[in-house]
Formats: C-alpha cells, structure tokens, sequence
C-alpha cells in the first residue's frame, strides 16, 4: 500500500504525468461514436482539459511561452465556437491549426525539460510518453486540415467516404510515428503525403533521441551511486 501512496504523491504533482492520462483516456471515448448532444459535451471537456494541462506544461517549460499560451487560447476559443454549432470548413482548419501547434508547441517544450536534466526521475519517464501522445494527436490534426483542404486525401477501404474519421486519422498518426505500419489509411494527396513523411523522420528521431537521452541519465544516476 505505501509504494501506492507514494506514487500517487508523485504522480499528482507532475503535469506531463496527468497530461498522458487525459491523452489516453480519451482513446477511450473513441470507442463510442455517437451524434448526440452530451457525447460531443464530453469530448468537448476532455479536449479542453488536454488545453488546459498543456498550458501549464508550456508555462512549466523552457518553450516560447506567449506563443504556446496563444495557440491554447486560440483552441480553446475555436473549440467553443465549434461546439455550438460553427463548424464551415474554414473554422474547422483554424481550430485544428491552433489545436496541432499546441500540442506541438507542449512537446517542443517536454523535449527541451528532458535535454536540460541531469538525472533520470520519474518525471522524464512521463514526459517522455505524453510527448509521444502530443505529437501524435499534432500530426492527426494536421491531416484533418489536409482532407478539410483536399478532399479524398485519404484511402480506406473500411470508410469510402471523402472525410475519415478521427479515430481513422489518430490510428494513422500512431502507426506511422511508431513506425509499424499498421494503418488500413493510405495517404494519397500531395500535402497529406508531405505531412506523413514529415511524422516518419519525427517519430524515428525522437525514439532515437529520447531513448538514448534516458538511457545515458539512467546511466548517469548509477554512476554516481
């Protein structure tokens, strides 16, 4: 039971810890899909409690915090005007720019915390998944504006429409940083392929930069035991 607490104590102090949860668990809202007015009030709430714990992580961090500060404004503000109703497709591209650079902008500013540290502690462990998460759901909005922009930009054989869904888009953005590729989703427009290769030299530098910065702070710690 102490090891618990003593984790709880921990766990609640760190943002990029609390980031990471909020980012998976609303993979599980995506298992239900619905129309229906509450459902879009929930996800609403936990997209912007992401903004808002990505706003305390930029203010945390040593990142351009005016500008990462107006990219959450910007979101949240657009995510409102989206929620009551304003969704024309200009709208749709503000908001999700707004949403990718700040996400972008929190593990731009993640990645900064963990180069500047000089041990290994559990913080860097957190902050190395919630980056992980935050680019993913980056690049994901950035291929929304892609088919918002060009519609068809995607193949599925699953989903023949002109728009994929968002679940389709994140489950793209994961297998292509991860560098599985898992996805069914084929991009086939210019921009939307631009943006796919762009995410496969990011996801691949940062797992070979993030773990090779937390295997030499790992070293670093039993070195000076």
């Amino acid at each position: 039971m102490r090891p618990i607490v003593d984790f709880w104590k921990d766990f609640k102090l760190l943002p990029s810890a609390w980031l990471l949860l909020v980012q998976l668990s609303s993979l599980f809202l995506y298992l239900y899909t619905s129309q229906s007015r509450s459902y879009q009030i929930l996800t609403w709430a936990v997209g912007v409690l992401a903004l808002l714990i990505i706003a305390k992580v930029i203010r945390q961090t040593p990142t351009f915090t005016i500008l990462g500060m107006i990219f959450v404004s910007g979101a949240f503000i657009f995510s409102i005007l989206m929620l009551i109703g304003q969704r024309s497709i200009p709208m749709q591209i503000t908001a999700h720019f707004f949403e990718a650079m700040a996400y972008f902008c929190a593990a731009y500013g993640l990645v900064r915390y963990m180069f500047e540290d000089r041990y290994l502690t559990k913080d860097e462990l957190f902050a190395a998944g919630a980056v992980f998460t935050l680019i993913a759901w980056g690049f994901a909005f950035l291929y929304s504006i892609c088919q918002l922009l060009v519609p068809n930009s995607f193949q599925n054989p699953n989903h023949l429409g002109e728009y994929q869904t968002w679940l389709d888009l994140l489950f793209l953005s994961f297998s292509l940083q991860s560098a599985t590729g898992l996805s069914d989703v084929i991009p086939l427009a210019p921009p939307a392929r631009v943006v796919a290769m762009l995410q496969m030299f990011g996801g691949v530098m940062y797992l070979a930069l993030i773990v090779s910065r937390l295997i030499s702070l790992h070293y670093i710690a039993h070195k000076n035991e």
